[in-house]
């Protein structure tokens, strides 16, 4: 029985901060608005409904869900906003709207409720929702439109092919087709900054990440590794900085130790760079942040220190 009135004896932990998972997940939506309005401003109304339409998707799947399993309703955290939105931003201009539909429904029911929900998920969802879709409609979700709405080939489809039709300029500002939330450098930078300054990321996944696989580039992209037209196509296209900045530091699907992480960039970098040069298609930043989300635990478990006194095995 504590007999000092100067000590407080309070249940663990003792540590305590003012961040909440909902004051969290808000720094994040007001982080993608950059790259979210640039998306609509390229590629105007059907860019518009298909955020719309996948953010209403995840939140109605994960209400019904909670509502049928007689749980309390999580949509207040906002996690289910935050993965619809970058869910949608992955996705081409083109989309039908029953494609986000499907897509928010999976990421939210399969890749996140059925394990538990934020906090159990072993693979970031809205991730996990892409893939799905680009396994089951891949026409779709391969078709890209320019800024005049025509059809045409990304940058990094171009690239692949040794044609380099957009300029340094175009790549960092963003007039370029790509899905909704990936063409635009500049606007995923700025969200990046304010994540930073928030403190709700970190540099170290996001660098070691984007380090790594321009290195990898470099080194093995053949005829055109010496072409800077190729090494800022590969790097500012398609989905790097996205992923590198809003998905590969999932705060549940990332490892906890400074080591680990490091491992676990470099080991994106260099699986991206893999699908990329030696894959037959131009992308591969989705599945490299998946397949590394699946090495988590086993990242964890060689760089996590031994307690001290404890013998190993």
């Amino acid at each position: 029985m504590n007999t000092n009135p100067n000590l407080n004896l309070t249940a663990s932990p003792h540590i305590r901060s003012n961040n909440t998972t909902k004051g969290i997940m808000l720094d994040v939506i007001i982080a993608l608005l950059p790259t979210t309005v640039f998306g609509v401003f390229m590629f105007k109304l059907q860019a518009a409904l298909i955020i719309v339409v996948t953010v209403l998707s995840c939140i109605l799947s994960e209400t019904v869900f909670n509502m049928v399993m007689h749980k309390k309703n999580t949509i207040g955290d906002l996690s289910c906003i935050v993965t619809g939105l970058i869910l949608a931003l992955n996705m081409p201009p083109t989309v039908d709207l029953y494609i986000p539909v499907l897509g928010g429904i999976f990421a939210i029911v399969v890749a996140k409720m059925l394990f538990g929900g934020l906090g159990q998920n072993f693979m970031n969802p809205a991730l996990a929702g892409r893939c799905f879709l680009l396994i089951s409609f891949t026409s779709q979700m391969s078709k890209y439109v320019d800024v005049d709405g025509f059809t045409t080939a990304t940058p990094l489809a171009l690239a692949k092919q040794s044609v380099f039709s957009y300029s340094l300029a175009d790549m960092f500002l963003g007039t370029i087709p790509g899905t909704i939330g990936e063409v635009s450098t500049l606007a995923l930078l700025l969200g990046a900054i304010y994540l930073l300054i928030k403190k709700v990321i970190t540099i170290d996944i996001p660098l070691v990440y984007i380090l790594s696989f321009t290195i990898f580039i470099l080194l093995f992209g053949g005829n055109n590794s010496t072409d800077f037209r190729y090494i800022y196509t590969e790097v500012l296209g398609g989905g790097l900085m996205f992923g590198a900045f809003f998905m590969a530091n999932d705060y549940v699907t990332s490892p906890v130790t400074s080591f680990g992480r490091v491992i676990y960039a470099i080991f994106l970098g260099v699986l991206t760079g893999l699908f990329r040069v030696f894959g037959k298609f131009p992308e591969g930043v989705s599945y490299a942040i998946l397949t590394g989300n699946l090495l988590v635990p086993l990242i964890e478990s060689i760089t996590i220190p031994r307690p001290f006194g404890k013998e190993g095995k």
